[in-house]
């Protein structure tokens, strides 16, 4: 279980500048980069960093001195064509590479980047290392597995082969703490999301790509169609991701670990 919890994490551009993260001309962007490590450590990035470690008053902007730490990793959501049965279709997908940041007191941030017409660019900061955590645990667990995250129950699994392994407790509780067969994985996910696909009547009564939260529908129902990467470039602005279910299914992990 990761314990992050996303009071500051996953934010819109107007969440931030109401943090103090941004500043009020909140119309700037981070700038693009030739690599997605340039775009975390250049130093707009940084800046941006410290006020966001600095948002609860946990310490000082002047003292947050952020650092990128490592390389970036890719980040692998479920696909939807999976979950659809398509022939030859992976458990998921990149949307997007993730970078570790770490401030002063010890605090961590998780920097997503996507590529862009431009160049590199960070899209979303994000409390905790998730990203980067998983994506090492796999590859102790299962050396050279795809890591990935099944969004609508916040679970985190390896996969390699036919075989699928839980690495959060949330994926030991979707399939056992010995893990599950690719096949019975998608025939679970094909039962639980193949009603939410796009063009499904879920996704025509508003739910974007039919996976997306909808003000009233429980967690379960939240999803990764709308991507990372196609949600910052249709918005053309910084830290443009509003998966406020997401957030609300960590909020709720953070609250059981208390």
């Amino acid at each position: 279980m990761n314990g992050r919890a996303i009071g500051a994490g996953l934010l819109t551009t107007a969440a931030l500048v109401a943090l103090g993260a941004l500043p009020a001309a909140a119309a700037e962007t981070l700038p693009s980069a030739p690599t997605p490590e340039q775009a975390a450590s250049a130093p707009q990035t940084l800046d941006t960093l410290s006020r966001f470690f600095a948002r609860d008053g946990a310490l000082a902007r002047s003292a947050a001195a952020p650092r990128v730490e490592g390389g970036s990793v890719p980040v692998r959501i479920l696909s939807p064509d999976f979950v659809a049965g398509k022939a030859g279709a992976p458990v998921a997908r990149v949307e997007f590479r993730a970078s570790r940041a770490v401030a002063s007191d010890g605090q961590k941030a998780s920097l997503w980047t996507v590529k862009q017409p431009g160049g590199w660019q960070v899209v979303n900061i994000a409390t905790g290392d998730d990203e980067i955590r998983y994506a090492e645990q796999g590859g102790r667990v299962l050396p050279g597995g795809l890591v990935f995250r099944e969004p609508q129950i916040d679970a985190w699994y390896v996969q390699k082969g036919a075989k699928v392994l839980p690495l959060d407790e949330d994926a030991v509780r979707a399939v056992g703490k010995n893990g599950t067969s690719l096949a019975a994985y998608r025939s679970r996910v094909a039962e639980a999301y193949g009603d939410k696909l796009p063009g499904s009547a879920y996704a025509k009564k508003g739910a974007a790509g039919g996976y997306a939260p909808q003000a009233d529908a429980p967690a379960a129902h939240e999803g990764p169609a709308v991507t990372v990467a196609s949600t910052a470039a249709g918005a053309g602005a910084v830290l443009a991701l509003g998966l406020i279910g997401t957030a609300a299914i960590r909020r709720r992990r953070a609250a059981r670990e208390s």
